[in-house]
């Protein structure tokens, strides 16, 4: 986890801690991981090397649009939040 936390910094990134019960949209409900879930389905990891070999493979094989798209739509599930009263939406 700290080499990845590295690798945030290079990208400027910032993890932000996110409370156990809120309305908010989950972590795990974001562009990046509901992409990664598709392609996860039905694979089997032998190692925890192998699973971080195929992380590190897939999110390198994403272009900046992918990412850039994932953060454009972040105001329009912020906006079903709100307007859904926090209520679960898919």
């Amino acid at each position: 986890m700290i080499q990845k936390q590295g690798h945030w910094r290079e990208l400027k990134w910032e993890a932000l801690p996110h409370p156990p019960y809120s309305p908010d949209i989950a972590p795990s409900d974001f562009h990046l991981f509901r992409s990664m879930a598709h392609g996860l389905a039905d694979r089997r990891f032998h190692s925890y090397e192998e699973a971080q070999k195929w992380i590190d493979s897939w999110i390198a094989s994403k272009d900046m649009s992918f990412f850039r798209r994932g953060i454009h739509v972040l105001p329009e599930r912020w906006e079903k939040v709100v307007s859904s009263d926090g209520q679960y939406f898919k």
